[in-house]
């Protein structure tokens, strides 16, 4: 008799944050499940959403990693990596606004959140358009900036000016003295430009639901200081959409990235789902047709989870090709799974038994193995009977 089949599973997960990339997750899983069946065919597709591991994921699927000497969002010079992708019709760059003005950048996260800028992210584009690049994928999550993406649109030409008409520093505590715009030295190829933003963050840049209310205390902005940042972008924003004649500052996504999705924006670029366009790119449509399985996760899931992050948009395209999917993350909140259990064919998290999350983090990849073979391992008998004479497909049920 030919040899049972066993199961083909598409392994789509985000990195978990802190500890391991996408693509290690996909195969920490894959090693977990091959301990219940040997020969599954596994097809992994690492996953971002527009945030950290975005670049790593879209240059899984081919393409050039790079790296340009930029000014960080503290003030001194950073090599940051970068990705191109050559197809017959054109180039396109790929930039992680986090590998410039990450998060994580402790020189950065040194500086008083008032004090950094995105100046590095115009300066990498810039290059990038002096090297004949006309197509870009932004992605927009991890940043540590709350500038309006002033910087940015400063090391493109915008100027920037108080009342005397001095230059400003393109950072919250400069632009608290702005009078006036000038966007007469805004560097013209950006209109011949095609940029496409990735995030799943579609706040406006101001108020209640803006940038600085909602992402600014992570990044260091006091509750005091909420307030008068807030004004002073809503200035900013003002002026430069005055001065370029467009309007960015209340479009969803203008908030992403400390206002960098307005600036972006105002330049001209398409705001877009970044898990959506991380699944497009990397195929994953492709990857679920015929499929019998699925697993997702990140590393801490909850409610926004279900706003189209990279989890979230997985099950949707899985449940679009009739491929059940489960969940496994580093964390789940107790409060959403009745929520999630609409979305995942069952929801996991890590720890087996208490543990500390220093000891969680650090042992991520036994564990994710270990908790996928048991998953697998429950699923193994459904699937045997799922296979018997008489029964429903394997991949439908």
């Amino acid at each position: 008799m030919p040899a049972a089949r066993q199961p083909i599973v598409v392994i789509a997960p985000d990195s978990f944050k802190g500890s391991l990339d996408a693509q290690a997750v996909c195969e920490a899983i894959a090693r977990g499940l091959r301990r219940v069946w040997p020969d599954a065919g596994i097809r992994a597709c690492p996953m971002a959403d527009g945030g950290e591991g975005t670049l790593d994921a879209v240059l899984s699927r081919g393409g050039e990693r790079r790296q340009r000497e930029v000014t960080g969002a503290g003030g001194k010079s950073r090599v940051a990596a970068y990705g191109i992708v050559a197809s017959r019709e054109d180039v396109t760059a790929v930039i992680e606004a986090a590998e410039v003005v990450g998060i994580t950048d402790p020189d950065g996260m040194s500086r008083p959140v008032t004090a950094r800028a995105t100046q590095g992210i115009g300066e990498l584009i810039r290059a990038l358009l002096d090297a004949g690049v006309r197509r870009f994928m932004i992605g927009l999550g991890g940043s540590s900036t709350n500038d309006g993406g002033a910087g940015m649109l400063a090391a493109l030409g915008l100027k920037l000016v108080d009342a005397a008409g001095r230059d400003i520093a393109p950072t919250p505590e400069g632009l608290a003295s702005l009078a006036l715009v000038h966007a007469q030295g805004l560097d013209p190829r950006l209109a011949q430009s095609s940029i496409t933003i990735m995030s799943d963050v579609n706040n406006p840049l101001c108020g209640e639901r803006g940038a600085t209310a909602i992402f600014g205390p992570q990044k260091g902005v006091g509750a005091d200081d909420i307030g008068p940042i807030d004004d002073t972008l809503a200035r900013f924003a003002a002026l430069a959409e005055h001065a370029t004649g467009a309007r960015a500052a209340d479009r969803p996504g203008a908030g992403a990235a400390g206002g960098l999705g307005f600036a972006l924006q105002l330049v001209g670029g398409t705001f877009r789902s970044g898990a959506d366009v991380v699944a497009d790119l990397i195929g994953l449509d492709a990857a679920l047709a015929g499929a019998d399985w699925a697993f997702t996760g990140e590393g801490r899931t909850d409610l926004q989870t279900l706003l189209r992050k990279a989890p979230y948009v997985v099950a949707e395209r899985a449940r679009a090709a009739g491929v059940p999917i489960t969940l496994l993350s580093g964390a789940v909140d107790a409060a959403a799974l009745p929520e999630l259990g609409r979305v995942f064919a069952g929801c996991f998290a890590l720890p087996a038994a208490p543990m500390a999350l220093a000891e969680c983090i650090a042992n991520a990849d036994a564990l994710i193995a270990d908790r996928a073979e048991q998953i697998a391992r429950v699923a193994a008998r459904a699937w045997e009977q799922r296979r018997e004479p008489g029964s429903r497909s394997p991949r439908r049920g």
